[in-house]
């Protein structure tokens, strides 16, 4: 259990107290939103995805972005509130996804495109709450938060995600062998399907080369993907017993669209910054200028402060609440919150004439002894229709990619490797 905050302290910092983890729990209300869609139907199915996907962008416009920055030497029983969020919504998140599907799939009041709408509302619930409160708990080193973070990464069956983000994504960001690197002028389907596909595999082959270190075989017990297969299976047959096909139908409808939801704040999280790479072929190390940053306040409070990104990859084990928001001398800023520039990716047309223009600034900026960037990788051409026309270079050459360390060589990302914490 969580301990709870030391009552003996005469003066606890101000993060200590209730009210300053409590806008964190905005989010919770997409939970009575979800039970109102399946009991009302009709246009109520809209509720969910409307709070997600347009209440924050529109708080952000109104709140702005928040600079304040708390103390980051903060201990960690000062945070009880802010973790308490995260070990409650695991439960609540597998009542309501569970509980929905039974009550959803046997509902003889929903149509079956309203069914569609509300488990597609639970998708944006599920991938911009859930997956967010993953991403926190799998970063730390104690067997129940990080078993917890599984339980959520399992509900939208992106299990490897764990190993991918810990063993892989943390080391190679900024490289064309990090998976989740959006290319310079890649489109967002494009780099989905990369997402999608080459992600399993080098979660695998991760685990299958830090297994043959210690010379044990890939079906060895250690294999955490048997964790990930076990879990997967069991939601599978959990909603496949509460629901049936139909039941099934939906719960892989809400898994889709989460996992569109994260890998949408992937996209945009690094899209085309990449590391300098050194005269061995090596990249250099990961430093705040290769995040793209936006601590806008209301969506810091739905993403878990997401869009401090940069502080982020240099200290992953940093809780939320205290990840710092780093001044634009430091690290490149979005122009919108993270949900804004999410649905932005969507179109990529608007995306390119927003953001390539950008990376160019960044390049020329950070790198200006840089003149031939094709070995560091870039999209299938789609740079091509930004305004104005982007260097013949960029559009036309083809990718080559960076010389790094293979997977086998690879150790886990540093905030793996620290001694547990108590809990």
């Amino acid at each position: 259990m969580v301990s709870a905050p030391d009552v003996v302290k005469p003066n606890p910092p101000p993060i200590a107290h209730l009210k300053r983890a409590l806008p964190f729990a905005i989010p919770f209300a997409t939970v009575p939103l979800a039970l109102i869609g399946a009991a009302q139907g009709g246009w109520t199915v809209l509720l969910l995805p409307l709070f997600v996907w347009g209440l924050f962008d529109l708080l952000d416009l109104a709140l702005g972005a928040d600079p304040r920055n708390a103390d980051p030497a903060t201990e960690t029983k000062d945070l009880f509130w802010f973790r308490l969020l995260s070990l409650i919504w695991v439960p609540l998140q597998l009542l309501t996804v569970f509980g929905l599907v039974f009550h959803v799939s046997h509902a003889a009041h929903l149509g079956l495109i309203e069914k569609i709408g509300l488990f597609i509302g639970i998708g944006a619930m599920t991938g911009s709450v859930g997956l967010v409160h993953a991403h926190e708990l799998i970063h730390r080193n104690n067997r129940l938060e990080r078993g917890l973070g599984d339980l959520l990464l399992a509900s939208v069956l992106y299990s490897h995600f764990r190993t991918l983000h810990l063993r892989v994504h943390h080391l190679l960001v900024g490289t064309a062998e990090d998976p989740a690197t959006a290319r310079f002028g890649e489109d967002f389907p494009t780099y989905l399907q990369r997402a999608l596909t080459e992600g399993h595999r080098r979660a695998w082959e991760t685990e299958v080369s830090l297994l043959a270190r210690t010379g044990r075989p890939p079906q060895a017990l250690r294999n955490p993907f048997w964790i990930y297969g076990v879990l997967q299976f069991a939601m599978i047959v959990a909603a496949l017993v509460l629901g049936g096909a139909q039941g099934l139908l939906l719960f892989l409808v809400q898994a889709f669209v989460a996992v569109c939801q994260l890998e949408l704040m992937g996209y945009v999280a690094h899209y085309g910054l990449t590391r300098r790479l050194l005269p061995d072929g090596t990249p250099e190390p990961v430093q705040p200028h290769h995040s793209w940053n936006a601590p806008q306040k209301a969506s810091g409070w739905l993403l878990l402060n997401l869009g401090r990104h940069a502080d982020h990859h240099a200290r992953p084990d940093r809780r939320y609440p205290l990840l710092q928001a780093l001044p634009a001398a430091e690290a490149p800023q979005l122009p919108h919150g993270y949900p804004a520039m999410a649905a932005m990716a969507l179109v990529p047309k608007l995306w390119h004439r927003r953001m390539d223009l950008r990376v160019l600034d960044w390049r020329q900026a950070r790198y200006p002894d840089i003149e031939d960037w094709t070995p560091y990788g870039s999209g299938a051409g789609a740079a091509a229709d930004a305004a104005p026309p982007l260097p013949e270079t960029v559009a036309a050459e083809p990718p080559v990619a960076p010389v790094v360390p293979p997977a086998s060589e690879v150790p886990e990302a540093p905030a793996a490797e620290r001694r547990p914490e108590t809990v």
